[in-house]
């Protein structure tokens, strides 16, 4: 049987999906510990909330947020609220494994779509540099579906070219995929691109987890949301205050439309028609009870929140953590906004699991059903 030891440490860790997911695969994989050393975040309550779930388990009242990685403690268990910008990343300690979600803004198909000639879009080199000075066994790496496609192809190849040699004579292999996090017990259709990188002078072979594991699984919206019976009087479950029309539009809207469908305008009164020369599809959409969410987003104008399939109001944010795996004993910082953009920034817990799990099996030497990557490095000037 295998002892491993993975010391982890994250950039750009939102409030913990990822983190938690990995704890939990941990916890299966007979022989496999992950202890959270130090991650970073801008954001001060997504840090609080990291430390509050994250790291006290592990680490109680020594567990902190600092504003400087020179005073991240010794014995781990830090978290840094500070731009990844000013990040001394030479100070942060040694790593056996390293996870990051670079921020996505220029890589999503909603918006700009600026890749590497946006603000956001070179932000993965951070996570680079941490590859090249901390040498971790493994790597997992996320963000949105468009990185694929970002500047012709050309953002994603020279990410993924980064990746593969972070710095002369260090190479990872990849295994890049396109998951659907619904076919992996998450009750929401979140497409993202997940890279794993495995130090090349290491034997473990990493292979994509076959979503046949996960069949049994509901991942409808109304099981996520109604088992077990969502207490009202827990925390991050505020509703969300909604005007006269809003409510009467929504009684309009059927489960799975949005205010510009068709049968909606055709019963709607004028008066509740929303006036815009862009429709997004998820303008006041409703959920349907029998199927996955729509994707769970971070921010928004009117419109934007999610809606009940029945009752004409706004998803709370726990019912969207909810929909993004994350348990109801898991506590959000800050306040409401603060707390639905941690929510939307978040990776699915339970996807996250699925991904660490196949991983640390790999680590293992388990077998598991595996399903060949549906992206090909190849394919992209390896």
């Amino acid at each position: 049987m295998v002892d491993l030891d993975f010391r982890m440490g994250e950039l750009f860790s939102g409030p913990g999906g990822m983190a938690l997911g990995a704890r939990r695969a941990a916890d299966a994989v007979q022989g496999i510990r992950v202890r959270h050393v130090w991650a970073n975040d801008f954001d001060q309550d997504t840090c609080e909330t990291y430390k509050s779930n994250i790291l006290k388990p592990d680490y109680g009242d020594l567990a902190k947020v600092v504003t400087d990685s020179a005073d991240l403690p010794a014995e781990g268990g830090g978290i840094v609220h500070q731009n990844v910008h000013d990040l001394d990343i030479s100070k942060l300690s040694n790593i056996d494994g390293f996870a990051f979600g670079f921020p996505c803004n220029d890589y999503s198909l909603v918006g700009e779509w600026k890749g590497l000639s946006g603000e956001y879009g070179p932000l993965y080199t951070y996570g680079v540099e941490v590859l090249a000075t901390k040498k971790p066994k493994w790597f997992v790496a996320e963000n949105v579906s468009g990185l694929r496609s970002a500047n012709e192809g050309l953002a994603f190849k020279q990410i993924l070219a980064h990746l593969r040699e972070p710095s002369p004579g260090l190479e990872y292999r990849l295994v890049p995929h396109l998951y659907s996090f619904d076919n992996y017990g998450v009750p929401q259709k979140r497409q993202r691109i997940v890279i794993i990188g495995i130090r090349s002078d290491l034997n473990t072979v990493y292979k994509v987890p076959s979503p046949a594991i996960f069949e049994s699984h509901d991942v409808s919206a109304e099981s996520a949301l109604t088992t077990p019976p969502l207490d009202w009087k827990i925390t991050n479950n505020e509703l969300v205050k909604q005007s006269e029309n809003v409510i009467d539009r929504l009684s309009y809207i059927r489960p799975g439309e949005n205010a510009f469908s068709p049968r909606a305008l055709s019963v709607m009164p004028k008066r509740l028609q929303i006036n815009t020369r862009t429709t997004i599809s998820s303008t006041y959409r409703r959920l349907e009870a029998g199927k996955p969410a729509y994707t769970v987003t971070g921010a928004g104008g009117g419109g934007s929140h999610m809606y009940h399939w029945e009752s004409n109001r706004a998803l709370t944010n726990r019912e969207r953590a909810r929909l993004q795996t994350f348990p109801d004993s898991f506590v959000f910082k800050g306040l409401k906004g603060s707390v639905r953009k941690q929510v939307g920034m978040a990776v699915p817990v339970k996807g996250a699991e699925a991904i660490f799990t196949a991983l640390f099996k790999s680590f293992a030497d388990i077998d598991y059903p595996w399903i060949e990557p549906n992206i090909d490095p190849i394919d992209f000037g390896r």
